[in-house]
């Protein structure tokens, strides 16, 4: 009887005894684990590091053709001939369109006709007032009435003329509205010309940087930019400030510059998006690294250790961010300690031990990390 007790409860012996091997395992993987996780978060002490610091800033911008212009109908009538494509390239003085002119042909008719009676009319005045058989008077009146009919015949010209549509500049054409034989009616859209051969670009610019741009002489360098195309790519001219608007935004605080970029390849075209480069050089900045920071109540700080290696809490100021770098206007020397690895594991007060590594090497790997 014993022995089959012992038989049946053999197998559920050994499923705890190897359990309790598992379970001894991974407890001993994990204080290793934990015992590790300490050592890598040892407290680790350099300097803010000084040198000149190139900063780079990006706004989103909006492209505009130098010159893009809406051809519209300047008179009624049927749309008897379309010259050009979509996405043709015109030439100035290029005929575009042409609106059936019979109307304005028959004005200009009635008007040169008119015209040549009125002349006749006043050199037979003027034949008669030679011969003192009628008065200067009468002549004045046959001259003005000749003037008027040689006006009206310019003008039955210039309403003919504008039934055809020239290019008034060298330009790419848009979208076509109306086709062959429609109505258009005076000031209806035809289509739209851009010339692309040089681009406006347009990017809103925070009042404090507008401020920061504005107080100071901009050297040339300053105002050159660098466009980055939407799909991620940098365009390969480069374009210069020329003009900032008049107004800010008060809904967004913000100001328009305007940037003006060649296109000899009419690679960009009216209506696209992309961001704009700016950079400036910080002569001597001081800088200390993101992680070496952390915020209360919208303030930044860093810990100090002190020559009794004593850990304080100093405040500081930041004027500018750049990857994994802030530059620093206030708060910190360039000769002062700082913490920058086991901030977690550091209260102010304390007086802690730690490892000094210069900044060419603390700062080697600047990734923010979790503790």
């Amino acid at each position: 009887m014993e022995d089959r007790v012992a038989k049946r409860w053999r197998p559920l012996l050994c499923v705890v005894w190897v359990s309790t091997l598992i379970l001894g395992g991974c407890h001993d993987s994990h204080s290793k684990h934990e015992h590790g996780h300490e050592e890598a978060a040892k407290l680790v002490v350099s300097r803010p590091l000084r040198r000149d610091t190139e900063v780079v800033r990006e706004f989103v911008c909006q492209i505009h053709s130098a010159r893009n212009s809406e051809v519209r109908a300047l008179e009624r009538g049927y749309l008897e001939t379309v010259k050009v494509a979509e996405g043709q390239q015109v030439k100035e003085g290029e005929l575009m369109f042409k609106i059936l002119p019979l109307v304005y042909q028959a004005e200009l008719k009635r008007a040169e006709a008119e015209a040549r009676a009125l002349k006749v009319e006043y050199e037979n005045t003027k034949h008669l007032t030679d011969a003192k058989v009628v008065s200067d008077t009468e002549l004045a009146i046959a001259g003005a009435k000749l003037e008027k009919a040689l006006a009206d015949v310019s003008l039955a010209q210039a309403h003919l003329g504008f039934t055809e549509l020239k290019a008034p500049f060298n330009a790419l054409v848009d979208r076509l509205h109306l086709r062959n034989g429609s109505l258009v009616d005076e000031g209806d859209l035809l289509t739209t010309l851009s010339d692309n051969s040089q681009v406006w670009v347009y990017f809103n610019v925070p009042e404090s940087d507008y401020l920061e741009y504005a107080s100071s002489p901009q050297p040339e360098e300053r105002k050159t930019v660098k466009l980055i195309m939407a799909n991620g790519k940098l365009f390969d001219q480069s374009g210069r400030i020329n003009a900032i608007e008049a107004e800010f935004n008060s809904e967004t605080g913000t100001i328009a510059f305007r940037a003006d970029f060649p296109n000899p390849t009419g690679l960009l075209r009216h209506g696209e998006t992309g961001n704009i480069r700016m950079t400036k050089m910080v002569k001597g900045a001081v800088l200390v690294p993101q992680k070496a920071t952390f915020e209360i109540l919208d303030h930044h700080y860093v810990y100090i250790v002190g020559k009794d290696d004593v850990v304080t809490q100093q405040r500081i100021r930041i004027s500018e961010e750049i990857e994994d770098l802030f530059i620093v206007a206030d708060g910190v020397k360039e000769g002062d300690k700082i913490v920058v690895e086991g901030l977690r594991q550091t209260k102010g007060g304390e007086k802690v031990t730690y490892e000094f590594q210069e900044p060419e090497k603390a700062y080697q790997n600047l990734k923010l990390h979790a503790e």
